[in-house]
């Protein structure tokens, strides 16, 4: 490696604030900042100094976009590649990365709030239920870009866990298709979270086989998550952790009559 470094941060799910403070200082003392205009929030290049060069790269191919982040590394430029969400989901950073590392610039990563959390924040919900599924699978359905047959909707569906379908929201009706076909019943409950903590954020809560007419009601086609799981209406099953009779290793069990 020359010394020269690009680091690839994590932009949260829109609202500027809630991109980690490294983050913010990375973006701060940036000279060159390339992001996704298409999905980045503009309020958060407001981090950035009035002399940084901000790149769209929107419209601009992968080997396009490494020159450019080259040259500005091998310049002694500060670099910073700005991710939505978490760059670790849905990133394609793998194939930055390796691009990079062939022309000898190495790469940090700062992790970010996934669009996925910011969702289960919105919707006041656990992705895990205390006494129920314990598993959250986070996926999507295939489309133009394909997806392994072992790891199909219907697939998934069959281990009864919570389910986050990202890049999916333009086939809603047929992942409701798929997952009925699996076994899930149709009065599961499903919700859709469009643009969370954006301005203009929108959240749909219903049953799995009325999802995709609600969503065409609210014409929601992109830039949402859809969940379906039980997580969405809890039974009220209470986690061994808190309870008196259960004991670890900072409290004693008892029978909680005491």
């Amino acid at each position: 490696m020359t010394g020269h470094s690009v680091s690839f941060v994590g932009a949260g799910p829109g609202d500027p604030r809630l991109i980690t403070v490294l983050g913010r200082d990375l973006l701060e003392k940036a000279d060159l900042v390339l992001y996704a205009g298409s999905l980045v929030s503009p309020a958060i290049l407001d981090w950035c100094s009035k002399d940084c060069r901000l790149v769209d790269s929107a419209s601009i191919d992968l080997e396009t976009q490494i020159n450019i982040m080259v040259a500005a590394a091998e310049a002694g430029q500060k670099v910073v590649r700005l991710h939505t969400g978490d760059p670790s989901l849905y990133g394609a950073i793998a194939e930055q990365i390796t691009l990079l590392g062939r022309q000898g610039i190495a790469v940090s990563i700062v992790p970010g709030v996934s669009s996925f959390q910011a969702a289960a924040a919105r919707l006041a919900i656990e992705y895990t239920i205390p006494g129920g599924t314990q598993t959250v699978i986070c996926s999507r359905r295939k489309g133009r870009t394909p997806v392994p047959d072992e790891e199909s909707l219907d697939r998934l569906a069959a281990h009864g866990s919570t389910l986050v379908l990202f890049l999916s929201s333009g086939q809603a009706q047929a992942v409701v298709d798929d997952l009925i076909a699996a076994g899930r019943s149709k009065t599961t409950p499903a919700a859709c979270v469009y643009r969370a903590t954006w301005p203009d954020e929108r959240i749909i809560r219903t049953s799995l086989t009325d999802l995709p007419q609600a969503m065409e009601e609210a014409s929601i086609e992109n830039h949402a998550l859809l969940i379906v799981g039980d997580c969405l209406q809890p039974s009220g099953g209470r986690s061994c952790l808190y309870d008196r009779s259960f004991s670890h290793g900072f409290r004693p069990g008892g029978t909680g009559d005491e």
